[in-house]
């Protein structure tokens, strides 16, 4: 069985609250495009986060819709298997699973409800899709362990498998032994679930959720083109773009080969070509000291490239003037985004002046009022704690929004099965 992995692909994301990555989405499609036609798979695989938001625009959901069509047209025998993420509305994946059959599409956005093991048998073939040649265990994002429900989906794979057929399993989570590197949060405050949550008897686990790629057990293989393995195989592929700076390691597709049931795991990763890379000036390690300096050099370094996302390091010393931003985007004007600015400045160094204070923000209550979201109050007074990443504090506001939407809609299908005649 082969199958292509991917994940995270975070369709729709503006990045640095200016800049729209379509391109850089459609550069990748192209690259995968390429990957379908050469290695004919059994499978490609989207473990996950597939939209950066819960509520993507008409035309991000056209994109989508384009790109996914396209891929089913040139490779026709090959199913495509799309599991919800945390940036996902799983109601909203869900909706449209009937249509995208007919392009032989499975799309998989509800997860299994917390009681599926009270529910009459033959729940689990919502979520198991058998190839001529494998089984696939399509699990969404799902909150909490859900042990049981896991391993009646594989158990249920186990009664029909009698000709030892590989078995692949979907999720998007974060597992025990992972590497977070770019993430932005410490691997303590991140809820994970041990390995062993997720059931027995699949042959390779596609994970989504984690950004870098790597086989959980094996993080000294994260970066060999290939490498092999016997069942099971826990492995997250990674994004499909460098979602922040933070990022700085290669980024792939897998494409995994099975021999059988309990057998050998061949694991290729496919580098992805990024179209923008991202840039740290000085390139050299050292700092800027003067704003003078950081835009003197970043004229030459951008003259010499062709595109990518510029983030200045600065001695912690620096004294920049307050329109520093708006000069770096009017020296980027000429290359028409092609050039982008990170404004999350890397400060390095001890400040000397150790009695200075942040200036006080005062607010009207009315104008407080107004601010309906938590966002508007954070942007506003960001400049009062130096080093925060924007980025950082949107994804987890859109995490726990996208947890309490999951709860809700778990909430009403308790209700409805209680109504339910």
């Amino acid at each position: 069985m082969k199958i292509l992995h991917t994940a995270d692909l975070h369709l729709g994301q503006v990045i640095y609250q200016n800049y729209d990555r379509s391109d850089e989405h459609r550069h990748f499609f192209h690259q995968l495009e390429h990957w379908c036609k050469k290695e004919q798979p059994d499978a490609l695989l989207v473990s996950g986060d597939v939209f950066d938001i819960q509520q993507p625009s008409a035309t991000v959901k056209k994109a989508f819709t384009d790109y996914f069509v396209h891929l089913h047209q040139v490779c026709p025998q090959m199913h495509i298997v799309i599991t919800a993420g945390n940036h996902d509305s799983a109601s909203r994946i869900q909706a449209d699973s009937s249509v995208w059959e007919l392009a032989n599409a499975h799309l998989v956005g509800t997860p299994p409800a917390i009681d599926s093991l009270e529910q009459v048998d033959g729940w689990q073939y919502q979520y198991i899709i058998k190839l001529d040649n494998g089984y696939i265990v399509a699990l969404p994002y799902m909150t909490g362990e859900r042990k049981g429900v896991i391993q009646s989906l594989l158990d249920k794979v186990a009664e029909d498998n009698t000709f030892g057929l590989p078995v692949v399993m979907m999720a998007h989570q974060a597992v025990t032994g992972l590497d977070a590197t770019g993430h932005g949060f410490d691997i303590g405050t991140l809820r994970t679930l041990d390995t062993d949550a997720m059931g027995s008897g699949f042959d390779y686990l596609a994970l989504g959720h984690i950004h870098k790629p790597q086989t959980i057990a094996h993080q000294e293989d994260a970066m060999n083109d290939e490498a092999d393995y016997r069942s099971p195989v826990i492995r997250y592929s990674g994004s499909a773009l460098h979602v922040s700076c933070d990022e700085t390691y290669p980024h792939t597709v897998s494409l995994v080969d099975i021999d059988q049931h309990k057998g050998k795991v061949h694991i290729c990763q496919l580098r992805i070509d990024e179209l923008r890379h991202f840039y740290v000036l000085p390139s050299d390690g050292t700092s800027f000291t003067s704003a003078e300096e950081a835009l003197d050099a970043m004229k030459a370094f951008v003259a010499e490239g062709e595109r990518g996302y510029i983030r200045f390091r600065f001695d912690m010393n620096t004294d920049l003037p307050s329109n520093f931003g708006q000069m770096v985007y009017d020296a980027l004007q000429p290359y028409n985004e092609e050039w982008r600015y990170n404004p999350k400045v890397l400060w390095t160094g001890v400040s000397d002046n150790k009695a200075s204070e942040k200036e006080e923000l005062v607010f009207e209550v009315a104008e407080l009022q107004q601010m309906t979201d938590p966002m508007m109050f954070i942007e506003r007074t960001q400049d009062q704690y130096p080093g925060l990443d924007l980025d950082d504090v949107r994804q987890a506001f859109e995490e726990v929004k996208a947890e309490m939407e999951r709860l809700r809609e778990e909430k009403q299908q308790q209700k409805n099965k209680t109504v339910e005649p």
